[in-house]
């Protein structure tokens, strides 16, 4: 109901038969792991009043293929959308900026990610496993990259908008 102004953690956790959910414009925060495990869940409309979305708040919803987060979200936990495996597009919003640890590890379905030039970090394994991920604009805002950030990202041939050195 519209009187709820957060959802606390593990609140629909492994609810794994819910297949819609509608977050009121009341809540202003998602805890740890309130959807963790919905794997029935298509769809998640985050409503602009949320600033924050918890630690695996989404984790393991295995069916969500679209996700909106409003611009309000400036933080995004630890591998809040970990294994979501048919999310195919995500839009980080300016009010972000970092993208912690594991945050959209094993998204296997990503194919284009477009990171905002507010982000200036980025997590051990953010993106690891997104193995259909092709492309990724990183701003020059970003300053460091963490550990197996991008790993396991096969098919990943078109990094842009940072100027990379490597060196053996």
């Amino acid at each position: 109901p519209s009187s709820v102004t957060s959802i606390g953690d593990n609140a629909f956790s492994g609810c794994s038969s819910i297949t819609q959910i509608t977050i009121p414009s009341s809540v202003t925060s998602i805890g740890n792991n309130a959807f963790s495990g919905c794997r029935s869940i298509t769809q998640i409309a985050i409503p602009s009043s949320v600033t924050s979305i918890g630690d695996n708040a989404f984790s393991e919803c295995t069916s969500l293929t679209q996700v909106t987060i409003p611009s309000s979200v400036k933080s995004i936990g630890q591998n809040a959308f970990s294994k979501c495996q048919l999310l195919e597009k995500i839009n980080i919003p300016t009010s972000v900026t970092s993208i912690v640890d594991g945050a959209f590890y094993q998204c296997t379905r990503l194919i284009k990610i477009t990171i905002p030039s507010s982000v200036t970090s980025i997590g051990n394994n953010a993106f690891s496993k997104c193995t259909y991920l092709e492309e990724i604009d990183i701003p020059t805002s970003v300053t460091s990259i963490g550990d197996n950030a991008f790993s396991k990202c096969t098919n990943l041939f078109l990094i842009s908008g940072k100027k990379f050195i490597l060196s053996q």
